[in-house]
Formats: structure tokens, C-alpha cells, sequence
């Protein structure tokens, strides 16, 4: 089956709403989104540092492991997943919490499908 990542590069739409994205998106829309079928993991990053000083776009990182026969079919079952206020036990509360912000406090920055290709384990991976 092949694997692909979905990657989002997401941050709170103003200082001031970076409580209400810890909240939504770092501590319940990871875990909420991992739990869509075909999904193998989610995790996000936050930015720690520019690398050789290149320039960045956004503070956050997620990343989503998925295996599907074709990202767009990974697509199609992530949105179906989505629209389903019953997908999974844990749903309701995420939705309760984009409920009392009004609105997702988030600012995407860029999103894509990537197919893996190949991967190599280094030696940390071995421990």
C-alpha cells in the first residue's frame, strides 16, 4: 500500500489567539485527525529554528502519516472522516471546543499530499 504524508503548516491567526490554538489544534485536532481511517500517525512540530539561515513560513508544522491506495483517495476518506460528528468517541469535544471560539483559530500557511519515495533509518533509529 503505498504512503503518503499530509502536511500542514499551520499557526495561531494573531498573538493573541495562540491559548485558543494550543487548545484546538496542538492538544485535540492532531489526536482527532489521527484517528481518520488510513491514518498511521499524527504529530506536530513547532518551529525551533531556521536551517543555515534559510527563511520560514509558518511557526507549526503537522504531519500525518497515512497509507492509501492514492492521495486522493486519502483525501476523500479524510473529508468524509471530518463531516462525521460521530467519527470517533473523542469528536464531540473538539467540536464543543471550535464551538466556544467561534471559529478555528488557525492560519494555514500551506498543505499538501506527499508520496513517500524512500526512507532510510540512521542511526538513532537504531537505539
Amino acid at each position: 500500500m503505498p504512503r503518503f504524508v499530509l502536511i500542514g503548516l499551520c499557526e495561531p491567526p494573531s498573538a493573541d489567539k495562540q491559548a485558543q490554538f494550543d487548545e484546538w489544534f496542538v492538544d485535540q485536532h492532531i489526536e482527532d485527525t489521527a484517528h481518520c481511517p488510513n491514518f498511521v500517525r499524527g504529530s506536530v512540530f513547532k518551529l525551533a529554528g531556521a536551517h543555515l539561515g534559510s527563511q520560514t513560513v509558518s511557526g507549526y508544522l503537522s504531519l500525518y502519516e497515512v497509507e492509501a491506495p492514492s492521495y486522493d483517495e486519502a483525501e476523500r476518506v479524510l473529508n468524509e472522516w471530518q463531516r462525521d460528528p460521530n467519527a470517533w468517541a473523542g469528536r464531540q469535544k473538539h467540536l464543543d471546543t471550535a464551538a466556544k471560539f467561534g471559529a478555528m483559530p488557525l492560519a494555514v500557511k500551506g498543505s499538501g499530499w506527499y508520496e513517500l519515495l524512500k526512507s532510510f533509518d540512521g542511526p538513532a533509529a537504531k537505539k
